[in-house]
């Protein structure tokens, strides 16, 4: 189920397969250029890096953005620009995608009104949750899911313990977290990730490269 999924660093995420799917593309390491799809969950410079783009991007690759990042992504030639907003469900290709508001209830960094999301990716009778930049909101105790990428690195986001918190609420079959080891989190975060998840939920560690 988790074969195919790779956390490169940080928040960057790549699903191999027919499609390929990356999300968050950064500090891309080999110029592979085998996106078929890339999703961007907000605009900061640690999600949204044209340079890490142009490395996986191919011609005929779609590029997904939150609505009020199309200009932003105007500049970056793709096959296809989609824009969504929280709350949509899309067809691309052999994928269906659902996006789910990802912002702080409580923090400045992710402001609910701003649009940014998290992606649920349906493939193959399989659901995989991306969350993005997110705390634990009314909105994604409400996501059902097999895998869940969460990010448990704190101070942008929800730490170890309340991504935990936030599995155990959506019982995916899979948790593997997310952002943590480069921007924000350090590599002990993730015990303390384990630590806190039902035992009835797997949880993997994806993690290929730390960077503090």
């Amino acid at each position: 189920m988790t074969e195919n999924i790779q956390v490169l660093t940080h928040s960057s995420i790549k699903i191999a397969g027919n499609p390929t799917v990356y999300a968050d593309p950064f500090h891309i390491v080999d110029a592979s250029h085998d996106a078929d799809v890339i999703l961007i969950t907000h605009d900061h410079f640690d999600h949204f890096s044209p340079e890490d783009i142009h490395k996986v991007i191919k011609s005929d690759t779609t590029l997904v953005v939150p609505k009020k990042m199309e200009k932003q992504a105007a500049d970056i030639a793709c096959g296809q620009l989609i824009t969504v907003e929280p709350g949509e469900r899309k067809q691309i290709g052999d994928i269906v995608i659902e996006t789910v508001p990802a912002y702080n209830p409580f923090k400045p960094f992710h402001p609910k009104g701003s649009g940014w999301i998290g992606y649920i990716i349906e493939s193959g009778g399989i659901r995989i949750y991306i969350a993005g930049d997110t705390d634990v909101t009314k909105e994604n105790k409400e996501v059902s899911c097999d895998v869940a990428l969460v990010p448990i690195g704190g101070t942008y986001t929800m730490d170890a313990k309340k991504a935990a918190e936030l599995v155990n609420i959506i019982r995916p079959k899979v948790a593997i977290p997310t952002h943590y080891g480069s921007v924000a989190g350090s590599k002990e975060d993730e015990e303390v990730f384990r630590k806190h998840i039902d035992p009835s939920i797997s949880v993997e560690i994806k993690m290929q490269q730390y960077e503090n």
